[in-house]
């Protein structure tokens, strides 16, 4: 028995779902089968657009979708054209905004923020309270250490010239990055490479190489059994 949820129209609902209480499942929504729903949770929010966002208006906006096997933990956001692939799990109090993708098998930990425009692969695991901003593309098999920042605003939301050259980061395949780290705009970890925790990377991270320091420099390379490729988990 559903305890005080609101389902709006157009919703669908798969198969063994489990549907915490006050949750607010929006129109439109699709959500597979054996899916469970935690608490207080809103699934396929509209966004809102303060009069000097630096996001254009966005017409339409297909439903969100959420994909057989999920979780969804308590207090969480997940906004309307998400989409969440099969096998994901998103912990409490994260936030996943509109237009952002999510690939199986990955973790979202809990009060991770994803904004929006952000494509997340397969079995990536994003530890609590990191923050990937708008425009970002993190690859299969990345993992984000708790705390970690992403930028995507050179000119710290000053002149309109900054419009022309909002980009987040990317994160290539295996990449790593330590806790309490800060990437700079547009800059890209190579794959199986290893930012340090506290780092600041100011420059793109060759593949397979360790970065360390404010700013960050390769200081070696990142060792043989720890590439991605010598995992138990890899699987292609």
């Amino acid at each position: 028995m559903l305890k005080n949820v609101i389902i709006e129209d157009e919703v669908i609902i798969g198969n063994n779902c489990q549907v915490g209480y006050n949750v607010v499942i929006k129109e439109g929504t699709i959500i597979g089968d054996n899916v469970r729903i935690d608490d207080n949770t809103v699934i396929g929010k509209c966004p809102m657009k303060a009069s000097l966002s630096a996001f254009k208006d966005e017409s339409y906006l297909p439903p969100t979708s959420i994909s057989g096997n999920c979780l969804i933990g308590a207090n969480t956001v997940i906004y309307i054209g998400s989409n969440i692939s099969q096998h994901v799990l998103i912990a409490d109090l994260a936030s996943v905004r509109e237009n952002s993708s999510i690939g199986e098998y990955t973790i979202i930990g809990r009060g991770v923020t994803v904004e929006n425009h952000v494509k997340i692969g397969k079995r990536c695991k994003l530890e609590s309270e990191c923050y990937i901003t708008a425009y970002s593309e993190l690859e299969d098999y990345v993992f984000i250490a708790p705390g970690v920042v992403t930028s995507n605003d050179n000119f710290l939301g000053r002149t309109e010239e900054r419009f022309k050259y909002l980009k987040g980061v990317k994160v290539k395949r295996g990449g790593r990055i330590g806790a309490n780290a800060v990437i700079l705009p547009g800059k890209v970890i190579g794959e199986d490479a290893l930012v340090a925790a506290g780092s600041v990377v100011t420059k793109d991270v060759p593949p397979r190489k360790v970065v360390m320091g404010s700013p960050a420099r390769v200081i070696r390379d990142v060792p043989e059994e720890q590439l991605i490729e010598n995992q138990k988990f890899y699987v292609g």
